[in-house]
């Protein structure tokens, strides 16, 4: 039988506003509480948006609008993360290794 294998899972902070606006808006219904909640009892570690990813920036290409997207991007290319998303578009850039 093989052991579990153990996997860190990263989440960018840029993904806690986006949930954050999806909600006051009206397209997604999970509340600041819920969110605190998955991210503890998922053992997600959290990501700070910082200068360095927002750097990056100035060279991705313009492949997705929404800006999230791009500095969810971002920040996966800095720290060199593999980005989990059901987005086709974001298979467009080269550099980004894309799950799902």
């Amino acid at each position: 039988m093989l052991a579990p294998v153990e996997v860190e899972v990263n989440l960018s902070a840029a993904s806690i506003s986006e949930i954050a606006i999806k909600n006051a808006i009206g397209k997604l219904e999970m509340s600041e509480e819920e969110t605190k909640n998955a991210i503890r009892e998922l053992r997600i570690t959290l990501l700070p948006f910082e200068s360095h990813h927002a750097f990056g920036l100035f060279s991705l290409p313009l492949h997705h609008r929404d800006p999230f997207d791009r500095m969810i991007l971002a920040t996966a290319l800095a720290e060199r993360l593999p980005i989990v998303t059901g987005d086709r578009a974001f298979r467009r850039y080269a550099d980004v290794k894309v799950i799902w």
